[in-house]
């Protein structure tokens, strides 16, 4: 008869085997733990993505001459961030008054849309960060009330009688640290990346914004208006 009980304590046929709210708690935590792991995949390429053309970019730019070189190939590489950075800085040229604090507020916003671009998809990882270890928990407090009510009906506080409920709700607390290590872990990890990509945006904007300014004193022609929307040539 105890060779035929084991199974039943097994965890996977407790989680299984659950029932109610506490089959409901285990459902929600395994969709967030997978969530978890597409969300961590989504931003790894995307970032890694950004950065490569980003570094392109910075490379590029570093040989660039005069204004109106850069922001042709901001143009060129309108999908990177640095690119829409140097275009919203020539955009400006349009308009009287360019001045050094102008210009810095400028490519503070363009970086801060950067930032929000980048940083999609966050608040869900934080929300499960925090999130899953209560639900969990409540799962937990949900089996014991179980257990406790098993214990009412059958009279009795033998172990045949509390173990599954107990196992249920325990079962329910390790599948929301399951779901909640790896999205703390994948959020640190993603949030410095995005970090990394920002300082490194934040301290060519300088660059950017001085040589474009300095051009646009100097030599008001040599620094190119630039439209709303990307040039025929553009992509050539």
């Amino acid at each position: 008869m105890q060779a035929a009980s084991q199974p039943q304590l097994d965890p996977l046929h407790l989680a299984l085997s659950s029932s109610g709210v506490v089959l409901v708690v285990l459902l929600l935590l395994l969709l967030a733990a997978f969530l978890v792991w597409v969300i961590w995949l989504l931003k790894t390429l995307q970032l890694r993505r950004l950065l490569s053309a980003q570094r392109r970019f910075e490379r590029a730019a570093e040989k660039a001459t005069c204004g109106e070189e850069l922001v042709a190939l901001a143009r060129a590489h309108a999908s990177t961030p640095g690119g829409r950075v140097v275009l919203a800085l020539a955009r400006r040229y349009q308009q009287p008054g360019v001045s050094t604090e102008l210009l810095g507020a400028v490519a503070r916003r363009a970086i801060a849309e950067e930032s929000q671009g980048a940083s999609s998809l966050m608040p869900t990882l934080s929300s499960i960060a925090s999130a899953s270890p209560f639900i969990g928990l409540f799962g937990t407090v949900w089996g014991i009330m179980n257990a406790f009510i098993k214990i009412g009906v059958e009279k009795s506080a033998s172990l045949p009688v509390v173990a599954p409920a107990i196992g249920e709700a325990l079962i329910a607390t390790a599948v929301g640290l399951v779901a909640a290590i790896p999205a703390t872990i994948a959020y640190n990890y993603v949030d410095q990346r995005i970090g990394d990509l920002m300082d490194e945006l934040s301290a060519c904007s300088d660059v950017w914004a001085q040589r474009l300014l300095a051009e646009a004193l100097g030599v008001t022609a040599a620094v190119p208006k630039v439209a709303a929307a990307p040039e025929p040539w553009a992509g050539a």
